[in-house]
């Protein structure tokens, strides 16, 4: 490959990565899945070797916990003040459909309004469906945190495959 594709193959390669993280503030944004990507296509292009290897493969199950972040924090955080099993898994599907159906803030607004409909129709007390409700968006402001810190990781290990690989 000449030196001139390999500089612009790179550069893409790391605009990616920053394009990932940044889209990261989106909550439905697959940041650290196109960060990864991006560290596949950097493989495919310029080979894993040993060290690339190991280190796409920790890559990969970053990003694999980093997808998993959000329904793991945010409904944990609701199961803490009581939200029913049901509801939260109803939550988190509207959230993934309305996504869908009115981007970018559809599940934004539809998973927290099902699950305080369907638990103030279990519980029938409003100030308690409000405090499980405040409690799944306290665990979708910890999963941003844990999907940024986990791509700055994603890239950091890139960086050191770049550069040792």
């Amino acid at each position: 490959m000449p030196a001139w594709l390999t500089s612009l193959s790179r550069f893409l390669i790391i605009l990616t990565m920053v394009v990932g993280q940044l889209g990261l503030i989106i909550p439905i944004f697959p940041g650290n899945v196109v960060i990864w990507g991006a560290a596949l296509v950097y493989g495919i292009l310029f080979g894993f070797g040993k060290l690339g290897g190991i280190l796409f493969a920790i890559i990969s199950l970053l990003m694999l916990a980093a997808v998993t972040a959000d329904n793991l924090l945010m409904g944990a955080k609701a199961r803490e003040k009581g939200a029913a099993w049901s509801s939260i898994i109803a939550a988190l599907a509207a959230g993934v459909v309305f996504t869908f159906v009115f981007p970018p803030i559809g599940g934004l607004i539809a998973a927290p309004l099902i699950l305080y409909l369907m638990e103030f129709r279990r519980i029938g007390e409003s100030q308690q469906a409000t405090e499980i409700v405040k409690a799944l968006m306290l665990g979708l402001g910890l999963s941003f945190v844990a999907r940024f810190l986990l791509g700055l990781l994603m890239i950091g290990l890139w960086g050191a495959w770049a550069y040792w690989g």
